[in-house]
């Protein structure tokens, strides 16, 4: 039988291009993906890297364009990295009802070792600007910050045959880090604090809460009341983020109900922060001259240094140091399966700063542009060092455990 004639495709000039549903669910499923984000976050750090130093004119003009009531870099860290932190708060308010922080017991070594992960660090960066000539302390919070998508996704990279029980070890350990740079960022840069401003925030978060409980899913009530509460909180002092924060605890969130409003919007919000909101930031945070005096100056100075040391070493001996004193000195243990050769390898990404470390660096110095660079490029040159050193040991740990598996094969 005759093959049946094909039929002639339409002129390309009379075609219409329709986008489907599933075409639709592409980009955003894309960028759900967990090293995507940390692509993503690399490619604009090298972009705002290169404009700053090829273009630093342009660059800076950007930054300090006014958009409204605020510039575009206050734009980025004020506005936009509120549903960065919306969607962080989500994230620890799942944790607290059903992930990893729901049970004390389990959650107990991941936890002290973030809190440790916290504390050295900062001691590290308080000792270095005590005992160096010219120290400055503001900064002593800027160490304190895992960034949790770039050290998630290179744990997915180079780390996916490891345990499951790594990547929530590394979780909650991120998770808890972030609450505590939360609460850093609420109590100790809030200036001027207006109470009518504050109570306005907090009224516009009650009403939130009352919506919540009562099940109300209405999208244009939850809208203005985001923007209400933001723009209260920017006015009353606290910085303008904490609602994102607050206002994400608030959101409920049912383990057993298929219409849990935190999964939900977690699903919805997470590849806009992870794809817009996070890179945007990255370009307008990340741009710092780099010149042979200006790399001296990181080196030797006590902020410079203190950021580095916090970074990479006192993250190293805080994490793998409290989880060992953790379970030295009380019933806790590692999860099964663990090894602590591979929680030292996950200690040393825990040094991986990044979004966070840069942000808490806009506010340890305002006005002071010359500590700003020092801590920008510090932070940077850290998370550089503790992502190359982290990828080699956990490459090793993959390694080790394929040896061991192939010696059981043989």
């Amino acid at each position: 039988m005759p093959a049946s004639p094909k039929r002639p495709r339409p002129p390309r000039e009379g075609r219409v291009l329709r986008l489907t549903a599933d075409d639709l669910r592409v980009l955003p499923n894309f960028l759900r993906q967990e090293t995507v984000g940390g692509a993503l976050m690399l490619v604009a750090t090298i972009t705002a890297l290169l404009w700053a130093n090829l273009g630093p004119g342009v660059y800076e003009g950007l930054r300090q364009a006014h958009i409204g009531p605020l510039t575009v870099q206050h734009w980025a860290t004020d506005g936009l990295l509120t549903i960065f932190f919306f969607v962080a708060g989500m994230e620890l308010k799942r944790e607290f009802v059903s992930g990893s922080l729901a049970d004390p017991k389990a959650a107990a070594v991941p936890v002290v070792a973030a809190l440790c992960g916290m504390v050295v660090p900062a001691g590290l960066y308080v000792a270095v600007n005590l005992v160096m000539a010219d120290g400055h302390l503001n900064g002593w919070a800027i160490p304190m910050a895992t960034d949790i998508a770039f050290a998630i996704a290179i744990l997915a990279a180079v780390g996916s045959k490891l345990p499951v029980a790594l990547r929530a070890f590394l979780l909650t350990l991120a998770i808890v880090d972030d609450l505590g740079a939360i609460l850093v960022i609420a109590i100790v840069f809030t200036s001027d604090l207006n109470l009518v401003w504050l109570g306005g925030a907090l009224g516009c978060a009650a009403v939130w809460w009352i919506l919540q409980r009562r099940r109300v899913d209405t999208w244009f009530l939850y809208v203005p009341l985001f923007i209400g509460a933001w723009w209260c909180m920017l006015s009353s002092g606290v910085h303008a983020t904490i609602a994102g924060v607050l206002l994400g605890l608030l959101t409920r969130s049912e383990a057993a109900d298929p219409q849990d409003p935190v999964d939900r919007w977690s699903h919805f919000w997470h590849p806009v922060s992870a794809g817009v909101i996070v890179p945007v930031f990255a370009v307008m945070a990340a741009g710092v001259t780099v010149t042979p005096s200006a790399l001296l100056d990181m080196i030797t100075s006590p902020i410079g240094l203190g950021i580095v040391l916090g970074l990479v070493a006192g993250k190293i001996i805080g994490v793998s140091g409290g989880a060992y004193l953790t379970t030295r000195f009380t019933r806790a243990n590692l999860a099964p399966g663990l090894r602590w050769s591979e929680i030292f390898a996950v200690s040393i990404l825990a040094g991986v700063g990044f979004t966070v470390a840069l942000f808490v660096t806009e506010l340890a110095f305002p006005g002071h542009p010359e500590f700003l660079e020092q801590g920008k490029a510090a932070v940077l040159t850290a998370s550089v060092i503790a992502a190359v050193l982290a990828t080699v040991a956990i490459r090793g740990r993959v390694r080790a455990r394929e040896r061991i598996v192939e010696g059981i094969g043989d």
